[in-house]
């Protein structure tokens, strides 16, 4: 049997299903298909007002695709609570080609040059398979999940795939679903061409977002604006369809703008 590759495992995401293991030295790999399935609505998302001035502070530089190994890494380690993790090194190599075809990324916060909490997830049509998160400082993985939603907002997503249904995700406006209603909605989200990387989005009422932003190794180099056509990504494919995006470009107060507008 050849071996499961990246291909199979989007594959499997376009089937609904996603891969596990039971711990991080088990070399092997299971698929998981649950009859009730965890979803966050992007257009009922919720950010508490605690939380909102947090982002609105902006504490982090939030960045997209300049560390993504070291998030997945993240995420795998062991930290108080969690002794184990479902990412092993197979699912780990998994995402790291992924990753090099453009169909996963990151959402990290970096502060004092320090990478200190973030995310990463699969992207596929117009669907988010949101994988895992970690912080090591207060409010940096929340503060990672509300620029996803901004950004999949922007680029015009229509699902957010959380997997399972927690407690704190709850407190996002997350809900659990049965598999046949995911099914429907996991359908209709692939047949949407929505593009992580695209030039400019539509949101809520049509509006058209963009930044300039600065790609690579400098800052964000310019605001957001409701009529840019920049595109967070603009002009920084790198090889094998990855983009590394040094700033998001998007200000913290336009993110909530952008979450406020789809609801």
């Amino acid at each position: 049997m050849p071996p499961f590759d990246a291909q199979d495992l989007l594959d499997c995401y376009a089937r609904g299903v996603f891969p596990m293991a039971d711990a991080r030295e088990d070399p092997g790999v299971f698929l998981v298909d649950p009859e009730r399935r965890g979803v966050i609505p992007l257009n009922a998302f919720h950010v508490s007002r605690r939380l909102a001035r947090t982002v609105r502070a902006e504490p982090f530089v939030v960045r997209l695709n300049t560390s993504f190994h070291e998030v997945v890494l993240a995420c795998a380690a062991a930290g108080p609570g969690r002794t184990q993790t479902w990412i092993n090194r197979p699912i780990e190599r998994l995402y790291l080609q992924l990753h090099g075809l453009g169909h996963a990324h990151s959402v990290e916060c970096w502060q004092d040059g320090e990478l200190v909490g973030g995310l990463y997830g699969v992207s596929l049509g117009g669907a988010f398979f949101g994988e895992s998160m970690f912080s090591r400082r207060r409010d940096a993985s929340k503060v990672a999940l509300v620029h996803l939603v901004g950004h999949l907002i922007a680029r015009g997503f229509r699902l957010l795939d959380t997997q399972f249904l927690t407690d704190h995700l709850a407190s996002f406006g997350a809900r659990e679903i049965d598999r046949a209603d995911y099914r429907r909605r996991l359908a209709k989200a692939l047949g949407i061409k929505a593009d992580f990387y695209g030039a400019g989005g539509v949101g809520s009422g049509g509006v058209v977002t963009g930044a300039d932003a600065a790609v690579g190794a400098g800052e964000a180099a310019g605001a957001v604006t409701t009529a840019g056509t920049a595109g967070i990504a603009a002009g920084a494919r790198e090889a094998g369809g990855r983009t590394a995006v040094a700033a998001t470009g998007m200000g913290g107060a336009f993110v909530l703008q952008l979450i406020a507008q789809a609801s």
